[in-house]
Parts: C-alpha cells; structure tokens; sequence
C-alpha cells in the first residue's frame, strides 16, 4: 500500500519524508526540490513482535511495512502544468492514500512559495487543484463514455454517474460515497480520482507548539473535521530519526511524548486504509502480515505464499492477548483457547496463526 505525502513547496513533506524512511531525499529551502518522487519502505511499528520474540526465543523479528510516497510540492495553476504539475499530480494518482502536509509554523529562514503562513489558503490552493485535475480527467471520460452510451444500457448508467461527478467537482466539493449508491460508488471508486482517496493532514509545527495546539492548527482542525490531523514537528522528528532506540526513548520522553509523531503518522495510515495484522511466530521468526480488513484465512495464507492459499485445509489461530495471558503456545493449547478456523474465518488483528496447507 502507498502513502502519497504532498502539500506546497517548502512545507516539509522530504524532511518528515527523511524521518518516516530514513532514506535521505534530498531537502532544501527551495521549490521544486523533489521532482521525481522518493518512495520508501516503512515498517510499521508492532510492539506485539517483541514480546512473541521473547516468549518463542526466535532469530529473527520481521514487522510489515507501508510504503511512503514524497510527491513534489504542487502550485496555484499545477493542474494546468504550472510547476511541472501535471507530472506531480500523476504521480498522486497512483497512491493508495494521501498525506496533505500543511505548514502550521513561522520561520522567517524558511520561505513559503506564497510569502505568508495560511494553513486555510493552502489548503485551498491544494484542494482546488486537485479537484481541476479530476474534472479534467472526468470531462475526457464523460466525451468517451457517450459515444459507447448509444448501444449501452451499462455505460448509460456510467454517463449518469459521471455527469454527477462532474457537478460536484464543478461545485467546488468532493464527491461523497453517501450520494451514490454501493453499485455507482465502486464505479466511481475505479476512476483513480485523486479527490475520492483516503486523506488526513499532518500539521507541521515547532517544537514550542508540540505540546498545544496553535491558532493554525486550530483552524485547520476546524476546517478538515472529520477528517484526521496528526500534528508532528518535522525538525524534531528528523533528530528522533538518527538516534538509536534507547536515545530515541529518552528524548521523547525529555519531550513528554510516548510514541512519536511519525509512529502516529505510521498508525494512521494504516487504519486509514483499512489494513489490519495477522502475526506467526516461531523460534526461526516472528513476522506480522498485511492484509486488509475482512479478508478470509486463505487469501491470508496467500499473503505468505500462493501455495499456502491454493492448498488450504485450515488455520489455528490464538489471539495475541490470550497467547501472552497464557504464556506459551503450548499452555495456550493445553487451555483450549487456540482454536481451528476452516475457509470462511475473516481474519482478525492480532491473530497469532498457523497455517495447515497441502499442494
């Protein structure tokens, strides 16, 4: 799964880039820096691995991983190629979910592209693009769709669910799954519009603003509800990044945080995307797997391997809290709470499994 990160130039999506992957996207205090996006492998943070780790004495721990996109700042005009903007909202398209960064922070060292700090204006700037960038795109299929609409009962339907769409964008809002039918919204849903994916906001502050809101994170709170907002200080998260653990634990504590504003980052999008953990264990591994929610223990099995989902005869699965409750896997089943799930068993988080297979 991909997580897109975009917002204006100079905003600091490559520095809190840098800090979620550690990968070293280059990041200075002029636009256009990013040009073709960095992507980056993130592992999500899963303390369960480590105590399943202690308890099986395994050699290795492996926990799953996002994937993080730093998409090159968009302009005023970007969905008419203002700034390279037709590349960069593109790139947009092929993510899976969206990371708006808004600047929430004064510093006269940083320039912002339009001379003054306005979270509401950005935001603006962001949305209205994208949504030009999606009427256009839907102008070109509405134009193709009525040509195959005279012989098509089916592709009717679409022109009427595209002209919709089309009143929306041109209305200034986006488009809403609760206006469609399940049906039009899974149509809609392939249309790789970039204003139907999932998004939240990353409020980017100083460090002074960390432990309360200030008056534009305030605002921008205000304005995207309900959507969520994950306010982190780039500049201290790029320090966390290149600390070890114990001096990481120490500073955030220092700070009067438990988990860092990345790690929350990371558990958003997460959730955003509707993806939950599955874990196996053993002494040669711990690992956690991606899946997404309501999907069956074969397809699950599929995540480890093909052949693990074609020859599936059934999974044994004990949730990780009565695992530990029980302290060993053995007791786990000396107790009867490891249970034997077949075919039509929808995966749950947390579920510690084995799985029983046959080719």
């Amino acid at each position: 799964m991909k997580i897109g990160i975009i917002g204006l130039p100079n905003v600091g999506k490559s520095t809190i880039f840098n800090a979620i992957t550690k990968a070293g996207a280059e990041s200075a205090n002029y636009p256009f820096c990013t040009i073709d996006p960095n992507i980056g492998m993130v592992a999500v943070p899963d303390n369960r691995l480590e105590v399943l780790g202690k308890m099986y004495q395994t050699k290795k721990i492996v926990p799953t991983t996002i994937e993080f996109v730093d998409i090159a700042g968009l302009v005023k005009g970007a969905s008419k190629g203002e700034g390279l903007g037709n590349k960069f909202l593109s790139h947009i398209r092929e993510v899976d979910a969206v990371a708006h960064v808004v600047r929430c922070f004064e510093d006269g060292n940083v320039v912002h592209v339009n001379g003054r700090i306005d979270p509401l204006d950005d935001l603006e700037t962001i949305n209205m693009e994208l949504i030009f960038a999606d009427l256009e795109m839907i102008e070109k299929r509405i134009d193709k769709t009525k040509k195959a609409a005279k012989g098509s009962k089916i592709e009717k339907e679409h022109l009427n669910i595209l002209e919709r769409v089309k009143n929306t964008l041109e209305n200034d809002q986006l488009p809403d799954k609760n206006n469609f039918s399940k049906k039009e919204w899974a149509y809609v849903s392939e249309l790789q519009m970039i204003c139907t994916k999932p998004l939240f906001y990353i409020a980017n502050v100083s460090e002074d603003d960390l432990s309360m809101d200030n008056q534009y994170v305030k605002v921008l709170r205000e304005k995207v509800s309900p959507a969520e907002v994950v306010k982190i200080s780039a500049k201290i998260e790029e320090e966390l990044a290149s600390l070890d653990d114990a001096e990481r634990d120490a500073f955030l504590e220092d700070l009067g945080m438990n988990v860092s504003g990345l790690d929350r980052v990371i558990h958003v999008s997460y959730r955003l995307l509707g993806l939950i953990s599955f874990l196996t264990a053993g002494p040669d591994e711990c690992r956690a797997w991606t899946v997404k929610k309501g999907t069956k223990a074969p397809q699950a099995a599929g995540k480890i391997h093909t052949d693990m989902e074609r020859g599936f005869i059934r999974a044994e699965i004990t949730s990780y809290d009565q695992l530990v409750a029980a302290g060993s896997e053995v007791k786990a089943k000396e107790q009867g709470i490891t249970r034997i799930e077949g075919k039509e068993y929808v995966m749950q988080d947390g579920d510690v499994t084995f799985f029983r297979f046959n080719v």
